[in-house]
């Protein structure tokens, strides 16, 4: 009889309860698993990189090589050249074709702290492809109101001298620069060349 009070005291052993941790021990393989995989794809490890990769593109305007087509200059008019035909670039000097852009009215303005007026009628140089161009003849009028800020802000001694001239030059260079800057995202332009100089 004892033997028989014996196995009535123990308490019966549950059945189902290695299923549970079966069920337990299979969710976190799998979240291990998708975490791991989670972890790779966003590390670019797998995957196709994935909406956070960013690819920039470089979409400045290019320097242009002598004979080298620029595919934003406007096409040629017939008879338009020397004697019809299109302009063609020496084989020395720089590598890259320089295109300048002509601005069509002089600036004038007085100088800084004097009585004394400067006339200038300027061109701007740049190796780029016609964009820069295309860009100072859409922004003509910030950059001529710039160019007039910069001129009444020049003193006299400035204008006088070749050094005085050469940093005025590089003034203006800049001026237009950041003009284009602000409004396309970059410059382009090289230099600025005086068609006309007067001090009165």
């Amino acid at each position: 009889m004892s033997d028989k009070a014996d196995k009535e005291e123990k308490p019966k052993k549950k059945k189902g309860g290695g299923m549970m941790i079966k069920i337990v021990g299979a969710i976190a393989l799998l979240g291990v698993g998708a975490g791991g995989v989670f972890g790779l794809v966003a590390a670019g490890v797998i995957g196709g990189g994935g909406p956070h990769e960013v690819i920039h593109v470089d979409n400045n305007p290019k320097l242009i090589r002598k004979g080298e087509e620029d595919p934003f200059a406007p096409a040629a008019k017939e008879g338009e050249g020397e004697a019809g035909g299109a302009d063609t670039d020496g084989d020395g000097g720089s590598e890259f074709r320089t295109v300048y852009y002509n601005f069509p009215d002089d600036f004038t303005s007085n100088l800084r702290d004097s009585d004394a007026l400067l006339q200038v009628n300027i061109s701007a140089s740049t190796r780029r492809d016609y964009r820069v161009v295309l860009w100072m003849k859409k922004h003509e009028l910030a950059i001529r109101s710039a160019l007039l800020i910069a001129i009444a802000d020049t003193p006299e001694e400035e204008v006088v001298s070749p050094e005085g001239k050469a940093r005025f030059q590089k003034r203006m260079t800049d001026t237009i620069n950041k003009v284009l800057t602000e409004n396309e995202g970059f410059g382009g332009v090289e230099n600025v060349y005086f068609k006309s100089f007067i001090v009165q």
